[in-house]
């Protein structure tokens, strides 16, 4: 894969004043490992009734952040999901928890980040919450700023970013 003109180090040496980066500790598991584009987000624990939702819905290169709590007992985002965000346009998706189906998703043109791999699958009792501000690992992920992330990390913005020079 070629370099991404939005190479995080970049940017933060061009507009580290304006970025808030994320803490350490996600894996990649995407087909892509640099993939950039608007926040949405969704707020739901070991249920992924409404990640299916939003991500079954068109998107122009949006990034799906979701705030599972962390949880390290189940996934919120599998192969089928995953397909269903390549689909539909969606540039990546941040879970704060889980995915499964890990070498399936790695082949996928889609950027993924999540803190672990679990086998088991998340119940689906259509709870959670839909675009409101989330915060973890040091960041608060608003819907409508940027996102953009590469094997560096996880920066973001509140406006668009022109590629560093």
């Amino acid at each position: 894969m070629t370099q991404s003109a939005y190479n995080t180090a970049d940017l933060y040496d061009r507009y580290g004043d304006e970025l808030a980066i994320c803490d350490p500790g996600f894996r990649d598991y995407g087909g892509h490992s640099e993939f950039h584009g608007r926040i949405r987000t969704l707020k739901c624990f070991e249920d992924n009734s409404l990640v299916r939702k939003l991500l079954a819905q068109p998107s122009e290169g949006e990034v799906l952040v979701v705030d599972a709590g962390g949880s390290l007992r189940c996934a919120m985002l599998g192969d089928m999901l995953a397909g269903l965000a390549c689909d539909n346009g969606w540039a990546g998706v941040v879970v704060y928890g889980c995915i499964r189906d890990a070498a399936q998703i790695a082949r996928m043109p889609l950027g993924v980040k999540a803190l672990a791999s679990h086998p088991a699958k998340s119940r689906k009792r259509g709870v959670g919450e839909e675009d409101l501000r989330v915060s973890f690992n040091g960041v608060c992920f608003t819907p409508g700023h940027h996102l953009y992330a590469d094997s560096d990390g996880i920066v973001v913005s509140a406006k668009a970013l022109n590629p560093p020079d």
